[in-house]
């Protein structure tokens, strides 16, 4: 005999991006902001990697600690451009015995001076395959169970994209090659995400698109950003902060501006929010603050009938 079930509670889902650190005294900046974070109870933490894996010690090193040290779920980068298939396979398995469950598959930048080989994968999309051809050989070490694997989406036309048509053309090759959800990249006007979510859902792209944002607090971020990713600010965005008359005021515009970001997004039908946090916490604390997203209640907490 069943009996029906009420639906279970849902809450938008919260993440964070960070990156390993190069240094001693960045990597104690980094573990203040990884303690502080947790306090908020978020679904995972992603971690960077390196181009061709330059950073993969200290990647693999970070994403350790977090799993011994934190009650924190780990999204572990994985590039690759440069990189062999064997090695690629191998990292996998490595990712995955040393207890990671989420990977972030792309593509990686090119290097401009093609100081690196292109490598055996050309496409995030064959990435995923090659990570669902790994986690196959690792089933019993996941109890039949699936590894998370996210791809990247684009609320702006990729810089190396003919058009955005091209990107959900891509994104969809993701979904089908076994992505189970995608975070976008820094955009800049609720707009974009929104005409994103409708393209992807016209085109059968049905995979969670979660939409990334960053503290809109520096101006010299910001321009560094438009460089790396051929994004175009916000130039009303930009002419506040740089107008405003003091940091304490700067940061105000700048929250205050992701935050409205972030609520057309959820308006939208985001299914939650990914923070970039450059490995400072206190401006993405203040736009979690803002932004008043509910958490589900801490353990211990939980009210049973």
């Amino acid at each position: 005999m069943s009996f029906p079930l009420p639906p279970p509670p849902t809450y938008p889902a919260l993440s964070y991006e960070l990156f390993p650190p190069r240094t001693t005294s960045a990597e104690e900046g980094l573990w203040r902001t990884i303690r502080a974070l947790e306090d908020t109870r978020p679904d995972f933490v992603s971690v960077t990697y390196g181009a061709s894996g330059s950073n993969r010690d200290t990647a693999v090193g970070l994403l350790k600690r977090l799993l011994d040290e934190t009650t924190l779920k780990p999204l572990a980068h994985l590039t690759c451009v440069g990189n062999s298939r064997d090695y690629l396979v191998q990292l996998v398995y490595e990712l995955i015995s040393r207890g990671v469950r989420g990977i972030l598959a792309l593509r990686g930048d090119r290097p401009l001076d093609r100081s690196l080989p292109e490598g055996d994968l050309q496409h995030a999309s064959e990435l995923v395959e090659l990570i669902r051809q790994a986690e196959r050989q690792l089933t019993a070490h996941l109890c039949a169970g699936r590894v998370a694997v996210g791809v990247a989406a684009y609320s702006t036309k990729h810089p190396e994209s003919p058009s955005t048509e091209h990107d959900i053309e891509v994104l969809l090759a993701k979904q089908a090659a076994g992505a189970d959800f995608a975070i976008t990249q820094v955009y800049f006007a609720p707009e974009q995400y929104s005409q994103l979510l409708r393209t992807a859902r016209r085109a059968g792209v049905d995979i969670p698109i979660i939409p990334g944002v960053i503290p809109f607090t520096s101006v010299r971020r910001l321009e560094r950003l438009s460089e790396l990713a051929g994004l175009q600010i916000d130039a009303r965005l930009k002419d506040r902060l740089v107008s405003a008359g003091d940091d304490a005021e700067r940061r105000r515009i700048g929250v205050r501006a992701t935050v409205d970001l972030a609520h057309a997004a959820l308006n939208d039908g985001a299914p939650g929010i990914h923070i970039y946090t450059f490995n400072e916490h206190a401006a993405a604390l203040d736009v979690l603050d803002r932004l008043e997203l509910s958490r589900p209640p801490a353990p211990g907490l939980i009210q049973t009938a």
